[in-house]
């Protein structure tokens, strides 16, 4: 990518680390925080070779292998469901076209609000 002058990095980070935390996930957390400091440390350096470099964060992404726990949190964030895997896929394509060219060393969260939460149930 430098040799070129050219290049994309999208990481996958989460939600849970560098925004948010959850109990008895601290090994998690920081693996996760770590992953956006590498890509904006990276961002700076490479930045002049017209690389860029990001993070998506996910929150509750609902798969086939999502315990019910994990689909119940997602129906509590502020759109009422979790996210999709082709959700996060598409902001993993945004990331990596031109129109993303003036983004580095951001994380993108897709979380359907749910880090911007007080409350997370009804008062």
């Amino acid at each position: 990518m430098i040799e070129r002058k050219y290049g994309r990095i999208v990481q996958m980070s989460s939600a849970t680390g560098p925004v948010a935390g959850i109990p008895g996930s601290a090994a998690y957390s920081t693996a996760k925080a770590g992953l956006l400091g590498m890509a904006r440390s990276l961002a700076i350096e490479v930045g002049p070779c017209n690389v860029t470099v990001n993070c998506i964060g996910p929150g509750w992404i609902e798969t086939g292998s999502s315990s019910n726990a994990e689909i119940i949190a997602g129906q509590h964030t502020p759109v009422g469901r979790a996210g999709t895997p082709e959700e996060v896929g598409h902001v993993a394509v945004f990331l990596a076209n031109e129109e993303a060219s003036y983004i580095t060393g951001q994380l993108i969260v897709l979380d359907g609000g749910n880090t911007i939460q007080e409350y997370k149930v009804s008062l």
